[in-house]
């Protein structure tokens, strides 16, 4: 199905009937039914910090605060965009306030790039998570780290650590090299492998582990093959180390981060909602991966069960891609935000 041409046409075809395939390496599902006590914040700010575009003159609002332009604006290395994400997330409860990074982006010193460039101090850090193994989101984590992660935890999913390649319908490869454990040990990162549920900060923020699928229509990353122990390639798709953030607003519901969205959107959503109980959902913010001729033909469903949910707030970041961002924009204009490099958005 992935090899030279092929055209993923019959996996559309019959994406309506597929059933998810068993957990690789996994003989139980890795939560155990029990509801997750996620301690509800006061409110959280969510910056981004590497994202597939900046745009200086977007206009803030009482929820989005853009960049200020200066005089010497021109003046200073810009911000820079590229295919990648980072996110640090700003939580608030009872006064006392702490940070957690979600996913590096791609370049190894684009994040430090801009936080410079934004005069960003993370200086309430006490985690790092990494949403998958993808070098588009663990790029910059050796610099992040070196500069401010020593001794920090990184939540991560031990598939994290698989070497892949996308297989293109041309025939084309692309290699798709994972993080190096070395390079984080040599750090002093505090390495927490988990395939399920992890409470970090005062229980006040949830990182999901691997992400239940449910929808039968959200196919995970059909390009995707992985290095096998004989030296070989599996087919893989399913990208089960996609993992998300999770926050309860208190009063107001679930903010829920993703990096790429591999799991599928909706897949993502109907999780968090499972893991905490709590089912209305305030904000998303992060990559739909809705992009491409291949997932461009699910953004319908997708923004059906957007707005069954009634979110209130949502950032498509990263591979969402242009026309899921014009259909969420028209159908959900009072809840949609456009992302940009260096916007903060409060909830």
């Amino acid at each position: 199905m992935c090899g030279p041409a092929a055209d993923f046409s019959d996996y559309l075809a019959a994406r309506s009937a597929f059933r998810y395939p068993p957990i690789a390496g996994a003989a139980e599902w890795p939560w155990d039914g029990q509801r997750v006590q996620l301690q509800p914040v006061d409110e959280a700010d969510v910056l981004i910090v590497v994202d597939n575009s900046v745009d200086m003159l977007a206009a803030g609002s009482d929820r989005v605060r853009r960049p200020e332009p200066s005089w010497d604006n021109f003046e200073r290395p810009p911000m820079r965009a590229e295919h990648g994400l980072s996110l640090l997330l700003t939580v608030r409860r009872d006064g006392h306030e702490s940070q957690i990074l979600y996913d590096a982006g791609v370049g190894r010193d684009t994040a430090l790039h801009n936080m410079d460039r934004l005069e960003i101090r993370p200086n309430q850090l006490r985690a790092m998570v990494l949403s998958h193994g993808h070098a588009d989101h663990h790029g910059g984590m050796e610099g992040l780290v070196a500069r401010y992660g020593r001794g920090l935890p990184l939540v991560i999913h031990p598939d994290a650590w698989n070497e892949r390649k996308m297989v293109l319908p041309t025939g084309a490869e692309v290699h798709m090299p994972p993080p190096s454990r070395g390079d984080l040990d040599a750090e002093g990162v505090q390495l927490v492998e988990e395939r399920g549920p992890t409470l970090l900060l005062d229980d006040c923020v949830l990182v999901t582990g691997q992400v239940e699928r449910t929808t039968g229509y959200e196919p995970g990353f059909p390009p995707q093959h992985v290095r096998t122990a004989d030296g070989g390639w599996q087919h893989d798709p399913w990208v089960w180390d996609d993992q998300a953030m999770v926050v309860n607003i208190r009063d107001k519901g679930l903010l829920v981060l993703s990096g790429c969205g591999h799991a599928g959107m909706v897949n993502i959503l109907r999780y968090a909602r499972k893991l905490t109980g709590v089912d209305k959902v305030h904000g998303f913010v992060g990559g739909m991966h809705l992009t491409g001729g291949l997932f461009e033909k699910i953004i319908a469903p997708t923004i059906e069960e957007l707005t069954a949910m009634s979110i209130g707030t949502v950032v498509p970041c990263h591979c969402s891609g242009w026309k899921a961002q014009q259909q969420l924009a028209l159908r959900l204009p009072d809840a949609y935000v456009q992302s940009s490099v260096g916007s903060t958005v409060r909830f």
